[in-house]
């Protein structure tokens, strides 16, 4: 009787349990419990643990569909065509056939450099992606997809396809405006980017590898980010949104959207070592891309404000092996500040550490470089610094690179691409001439498509006209038909060198 009795409690136990998994593996398996997920394979519940205990996530799981159905449409190919082009080689002085046979009034010299030494870059055809940003047919794109293009072709997400005009171009931030001739097209909204938070879920929508409108997934990892990407710029801006949303070549131009469907950044870079991607993308914050696409738009050209201080390269090894705990949690340490700038204007002096502007907490340089990027000369900023442990606050107006506070017009030195700084009387004496303009920071222009001048070049003269200071080049250029031949010196060699510039618009204003 009692063995009845065991057997019958355990059949019985038996087959409760077969029922219950039965049950339970009809109705719980792979959902989730509570909200809470489960790992797999485990038959209990995994719960998320921060350090204020265990707690059940704040939301649902997020929906990618509304974002990528508003932004895949807004989101365009951009095809690009640059011709052949002649590069001039650094020609020393001496005379060639030509010279011999023209002498001093050789017509060819101002096309192709004294000597003629040239050789040709062949014809390229290049992809990317843009974000409509208007019903009326404007773009907006990255600079590096139609720098130095001559033709450009926009293909919709339902496959027409336009001639583009490009509208303007801002190296320094890496963007340009583009239109095509259409109406009543789907855009995107702008959003806030600096409201982005880390963590936060964003879709990369573009054409990468060619291929048809892409979205990938993927969170924000970090903000203000500054990786030394853009060689275009003579006074680049990099303060990128990262993220681990899949891009690839050909994503650049193309949108970074939040879980609205809102513009929150445009691709730009990723970090990699094979030039495909690796782990991390790289987004131009919007709130630049609205400053930037709104001053080509009112005034041709980018209306560029700027602090006048000099501030720490960081991706040289020197300044980051010196890093230590002295500084203070937040804030940037400046090297200097600049003659006749706006924050020598203000009182502002080397060792000084920015630690607020216009209320907003200042954590690097990077966020220093946007926010100061974000206003116009003229604009008048709240700046909260620290000197010998004191803090101080000072009211800045601030400038352009002029340093005056006047609406910047396009010149024809902003076509050359490059930064020009007149050269002293007391280096000129040193050198041996009479005064010149020195060039650095060579970027997109045509210095850099149409010859190999390197940075430290001092002009001294353009065609038959002396350069010595700023004023004398420009008019030098302006007073040629658009081929110019500039001559000059290298402070470190010996000889005249002769670069020949070709079609260039005296009249861009």
């Amino acid at each position: 009787m009692r063995v009845r009795n065991i057997a019958a409690t355990v059949l019985i136990s038996a087959g409760t349990a077969l029922v219950s998994a039965y049950v339970y593996g009809k109705y719980a398996d792979n959902k989730d419990y509570k909200g809470i997920p489960y790992a797999s394979g485990l038959q209990i519940p995994v719960n998320y643990v921060s350090f204020s205990g265990n707690k059940e996530p704040s939301a649902g799981m997020t929906n990618f569909e509304d974002a990528a159905s508003i932004s895949a449409p807004a989101t365009v190919h951009i095809m690009t065509r640059t011709k052949s082009r002649q590069i001039t080689n650094d020609l020393q002085g001496g005379n060639t056939p030509l010279d011999n046979l023209f002498g001093n009034n050789n017509p060819f010299s101002q096309f192709f450099g004294h000597g003629g030494g040239h050789y040709y870059i062949p014809g390229q055809r290049a992809a990317g992606s843009g974000v409509l940003i208007s019903s009326d047919g404007y773009i907006v794109t990255c600079n590096h997809v139609v720098d130095g293009a001559d033709q450009v072709t926009v293909t919709l997400n339902n496959r027409e396809t336009y001639k583009a005009k490009v509208v303007g171009r801002d190296a320094n931030t890496d963007l340009a405006v583009l239109k095509i001739n259409e109406h009543h097209l789907p855009y995107l909204l702008f959003g806030n980017s600096d409201n982005v938070k880390l963590g936060q879920w964003v879709l990369a929508v573009g054409y990468p590898l060619n291929l048809e409108t892409t979205v990938t997934a993927g969170i924000v990892s970090a903000k203000s980010r500054d990786i030394g990407v853009n060689n275009d710029g003579v006074d680049p801006v990099e303060s990128f949104i990262q993220t681990d949303a899949a891009v690839n070549p050909g994503n650049s131009g193309g949108a970074l959207v939040n879980t609205q469907g809102q513009l929150i950044g445009i691709t730009s870079a990723i970090a990699s070592p094979t030039g495909s991607f690796a782990g991390y993308a790289y987004a131009i914050p919007v709130n630049m891309v609205k400053k930037v696409v709104n001053d080509i738009l009112k005034y041709g050209t980018v209306q560029r404000a700027f602090l006048g201080v000099e501030l720490p390269n960081l991706l040289n090894p020197a300044y980051q092996a010196s890093l230590s705990n002295a500084l203070p949690e937040n804030g940037v340490r400046i090297n200097g500040v600049e003659p006749q700038g706006a924050a020598e204007a203000a009182g502002m002096k080397s060792g000084d550490i920015i630690t607020q502007v216009d209320g907003e907490t200042i954590n690097s340089q990077p966020e220093l470089m946007e926010k100061i990027a974000s206003y116009r000369p003229g604009d008048k900023v709240t700046i909260v610094y620290l000197r010998n442990g004191q803090q101080n606050t000072v009211s800045v107006v601030l400038r352009n690179k002029n340093g005056n506070t006047s609406i910047v017009r396009t010149t024809v030195l902003d076509e050359l691409g490059a930064n020009f700084q007149t050269l002293s009387q007391a280096d000129a004496s040193k050198l041996g001439i009479s005064g010149g303009v020195q060039v650095d920071n060579i970027g997109s222009g045509i210095i850099r498509e149409q010859t190999d001048m390197q940075p430290g070049f001092i002009i001294t003269k353009v065609g038959k006209y002396p350069v010595t200071d700023m004023n004398s080049l420009r008019e030098g250029i302006e007073k040629q038909n658009g081929n110019v031949q500039i001559e000059g010196i290298y402070p470190d060699q010996d000889g005249v060198f002769y670069y020949g510039l070709n079609n260039i618009h005296p009249q861009s204003n």
